[in-house]
């Protein structure tokens, strides 16, 4: 075999390796429903924070936990346990998108991100700047 026969195959090789780990690894958007019909998978749920319900985190305790209460798109609601510490402004959230696995009862999340209001966008109506009128010096 010539060299560059050998280092084709080494480079297909790595290539197929690097697709396989990336499938394997890689999450699917999904609803809790589906999320408790297969526990042992990982998944990515979207949905909005319920806080009607208590959001429980005690740094004194443990810092790296909290729990909190969160609807998806079906309004389904979950218990969610996250593994890390919560988040400045947590309670402020529009949307959290969440990625772990689920129990019966509870959805263990592995990473949390979070898409809080903007600070721009205070709901006023814009500024008309037609009827505006600027003083000149």
């Amino acid at each position: 075999m010539k060299r560059i026969h050998i280092v084709i195959i080494i480079v297909i090789i790595v290539a197929i390796g690097i697709v396989i780990t990336t499938l394997v690894s890689s999450s699917t958007y999904a609803k809790f429903s589906t999320a408790k019909k297969f526990s042992g998978s990982a998944y990515q749920v979207i949905g909005t924070l319920n806080t009607h319900k208590p959001i429980v985190y005690d740094a004194r305790k443990d810092a790296n936990s909290f729990t909190f209460f969160m609807k998806d798109q079906d309004s389904t609601e979950m218990k969610v346990v996250y593994s890390g510490t919560k988040p400045q402004d947590f309670e402020k959230c529009d949307q959290v998108v969440i990625s772990g696995s689920a129990t019966d009862s509870v959805f263990y999340a592995k990473t949390l991100l979070l898409k809080c209001p903007s600070k721009y966008n205070d709901n006023k109506k814009p500024v008309n700047y037609k009827k505006t009128q600027f003083k000149t010096m």
